[in-house]
């Protein structure tokens, strides 16, 4: 895989592995897009545009939760643009330092919702290891520029995610947050359960995150149908990040 760019290389050892055997089947995969996107993204990469996450962490959050062992899909729009916090999981923050103000206040209601305290640790890799799908609706970004890369056509591997999941036999937890994530809305099915509210980002428009209860509705959710709900605080409290 050397004559291949970065991109492209991350994406042949995607394809590659056996824990990604169901989503490779999607037509984002099967019909040319992601090779496609990432070819685009390794253009970039060699003209100097410093694109984040690291390619081999830009598909993390499939390779993480197979399409098999999902219970929760949490939709984002893209990666913190800050280099060194996107590792590839929606709102997770990788390293240490000051969160994001939205991972803060998902993690701020967390602790209000299950009556703990406030989690410290942003990296969500624990999350996804338990079926908890985080995926954003793009999966790469410009270092600095927030949206830089909602028109590569990301969006269908989300789409085609959401579909996948809803599709599937065991029923699953669908969290929309803000009017971008709320548009998938269509995807699910009835017999799942869907939680929609405003984006916890303290800069919504429309202020009723705080309080939605997300992570205990979908506990209530996975228990009633027999399945083991999320230990969303996480066994050990590892300082990978401050609240303040």
């Amino acid at each position: 895989m050397s004559h291949l760019g970065p991109c492209r290389s991350a994406l042949a050892s995607f394809l590659d592995d056996s824990t990604s055997a169901a989503w490779r089947s999607l037509p984002f995969f099967t019909d040319g897009e992601a090779d496609r996107i990432c070819h685009a993204l390794d253009l970039r990469l060699a003209a100097g545009h410093p694109v984040l996450p690291p390619p081999q962490q830009m598909l993390a959050a499939l390779r993480l939760c197979p399409l098999d062992r999902v219970r929760v899909v949490i939709l984002g729009q893209d990666p913190y643009p800050t280099p060194g916090h996107a590792h590839g999981l929606a709102f997770s923050r990788a390293g240490e330092g000051l969160l994001p103000a939205s991972l803060k206040r998902i993690l701020r209601e967390l602790g209000a919702d299950l009556g703990t305290a406030p989690r410290q640790r942003g990296d969500l890799s624990d999350w996804a290891r338990q079926g908890v799908l985080l995926l954003n609706t793009s999966l790469s970004v410009e270092a600095g520029k927030a949206g830089s890369h909602l028109g590569l056509g990301w969006q269908a591997l989300a789409r085609q995610t959401i579909t996948a999941v809803a599709a599937s036999q065991q029923p699953a937890v669908f969290i929309l947050w803000g009017d971008k994530a709320r548009a998938y809305a269509p995807l699910v099915g009835e017999r799942h359960l869907l939680i929609e509210s405003a984006h916890p980002s303290p800069l919504a428009a429309r202020g009723d995150f705080l309080g939605s209860r997300p992570f205990s509705r979908t506990n209530a959710f996975l228990v009633s149908k027999g399945l083991t709900p999320i230990d969303w605080p996480g066994g050990t409290q590892a300082q990978a990040g401050s609240m303040s």
